[in-house]
């Protein structure tokens, strides 16, 4: 299972303007209520809920803020990169600009992890972390967070 089975150009948004993780955890869990159709307080609630455990920030400048949600719905991937990175309790201590929200349903749960790992397999190349922060449309992002295509590997 791909992250691009649950993403598209559509779930890509490009420099976020948000001053605080909390704001972009509001703006992120406002988009997936949207396409859910699930009040937006269930989804930030789920998602403060995760952060209270610990930071989501992966290191480098990403964070991948994640939860399950209950009954039977589509899982939900939004990709942001934000204008300005901001500070997300990361353990490097370093600000976040990438922020990858996975969205996913407990009645579902096969998938979720390793959803999970194959987004934090695509961002281990310093490359293609690199091309995400310089990315000019959504769907370049996409192809990015994909892997590498096949004419590549020729």
């Amino acid at each position: 299972m791909s992250i691009t089975d649950h993403l598209s150009a559509t779930d890509v948004i490009l420099d976020l303007d948000a001053p605080n993780k909390r704001t972009v955890l509001q703006f992120l869990a406002t988009e997936a209520a949207n396409r859910l159709g699930r009040p937006e307080a269930e989804i930030s609630e789920a998602l403060q809920a995760r952060e209270r455990l610990g930071s989501t920030a992966l290191g480098r400048g990403i964070a991948l803020p994640h939860a399950r949600l209950e009954g039977d719905l589509p899982p939900v991937v939004l990709v942001a990169r934000l204008q300005r990175p901001v500070d997300f309790e990361a353990r490097d201590e370093e600000a976040v600009d990438l922020v990858i929200l996975v969205l996913w349903p407990e009645a579902s749960p096969e998938g979720f992890l390793p959803t999970l790992s194959g987004i934090c397999g695509s961002l281990r190349e310093p490359q293609v972390l690199r091309r995400l922060r310089s990315a000019r449309a959504p769907d370049e992002v996409v192809a990015l967070l994909a892997g590498p295509s096949p004419e590549a590997a020729t």
